[in-house]
């Protein structure tokens, strides 16, 4: 058995399971749509009340006059920093070298937008006042990416955004939200989403991370902003001709998940305590800023899956699907923490990560 398939199987049979929300298999639309009246009306091609309904919620949480779905943020994105490049008759945009349009879109900004990427501050750090002040080149745009995903979901703190944003309306330059994990940050913040998006001249979100839908983006701004987006919507066809699955979902869990926010991230901070607390773990950041971080292991990728797979066996407690090569002798992964978390047994829970602790220092 292949070393990822081992780990995934191992994973996919254990009785608990440290992260997310559950399988994301048709269970996801079934429930969100055991309540819908049969004769509710589809949307059709980006109208009617139930996606214009929805795309006003979302604009009051904002805090922004106007909210637009798209199918998937990747499109949003890159729509939202056309229009910005159009307004300034400039193609050039600025963003973290770990961004995704930099890293998992295939250069889609570049080769369908023309759009020049200049990437500022560390890879291994989130972006500072003085690397925006530092920019040497002119740019039309900023997209700044809370939480810092690739970096284990670090953010800067609020007084910085607050400097940033002023800095960028000083000198013209509008600032774009990549807040695909916008909610799970509030509660470390301390602030309301709307205030969080008062910094920002445009704002994405995703529907399917935190909320746990099933696909697709929120894009808000001011009314000439959203009606740009629309075209352009249009020209990227995402107009299908209708969207409601996605957005009965997207309702559906909105409501069921919002107020758990400050509970995924107090369970966040539980969990890496415990992953921190074993020999040769350490997750990134120390203390979770968000529901998400990265677990760091000093062993190689091919006796962690050996130890983990037997692990989870052993305990019946999931705690990784599969496992990222870093160095020879170092790997990792992604957690980000949902309903599942709840469900684990606390006494299960300390007893499987003291075996952790104690597998880590055989392998010593």
């Amino acid at each position: 058995m292949a070393e990822s398939n081992c780990l995934e199987q191992t994973f996919n049979h254990t009785r608990y399971q440290l992260a997310g929300h559950g399988k994301r298999d048709v269970a996801v639309l079934k429930k969100a749509f055991e309540h819908i009246d049969g004769q509710l009306e589809s949307d059709r091609y980006g109208s009617g009340k139930v996606i214009e309904a929805f795309q006003e919620k979302m604009a009051a949480l904002t805090g922004k006059d106007v909210a637009v779905f798209f199918p998937s943020g990747t499109m949003a994105q890159q729509i939202a920093l056309r229009i910005w490049c159009d307004e300034k008759s400039l193609k050039k945009v600025a963003y973290h070298p770990l961004s995704h349009l930099e890293i998992h879109e295939e250069d889609g900004l570049k080769e369908l937008h023309n759009i020049q990427a200049v990437l500022i501050g560390d890879k291994n750090r989130v972006i500072s006042l003085e690397d925006v002040v530092e920019l040497e080149e002119e740019v039309a745009c900023l997209l700044l990416e809370l939480p810092q995903r690739e970096i284990g979901g670090q953010l800067p703190s609020f007084e910085t955004l607050e400097r940033i944003s002023s800095y960028c309306r000083e000198k013209g330059i509008k600032l774009q939200l990549d807040g695909a994990r916008l909610l799970e940050v509030l509660p470390y913040y301390e602030k309301t989403a709307a205030e969080v998006c008062d910094l920002f001249d445009s704002v994405y979100i995703s529907v399917y991370k935190g909320i746990g839908g099933i696909a697709g983006a929120i894009l808000t701004g001011d009314p000439k902003f959203i009606a740009n987006a629309k075209v352009w919507k249009r020209r990227h066809g995402g107009d299908l001709i209708s969207l409601y699955p996605y957005i009965v979902a997207a309702d559906y869990y909105f409501e069921q998940r919002i107020g758990k926010m400050d509970r995924y991230y107090q369970d966040a901070k539980e969990l890496a305590a415990l992953f921190n607390a074993c020999h040769g773990v350490a997750t990134l950041p120390i203390e979770p800023v968000s529901n998400m971080f990265h677990v760091h292991f000093d062993q190689s990728k091919e006796q962690m899956v050996e130890l983990l797979s037997g692990l989870q066996q052993q305990t019946g407690i999931g705690i990784a699907s599969y496992l990222k090569e870093v160095g020879e002798k170092t790997c990792s992964y992604e957690l980000s923490l949902g309903d599942l978390y709840a469900a684990v047994p606390k006494e299960q829970l300390k007893s499987a990560f003291q075996l952790l602790d104690e597998k880590m220092k055989q392998k010593s």
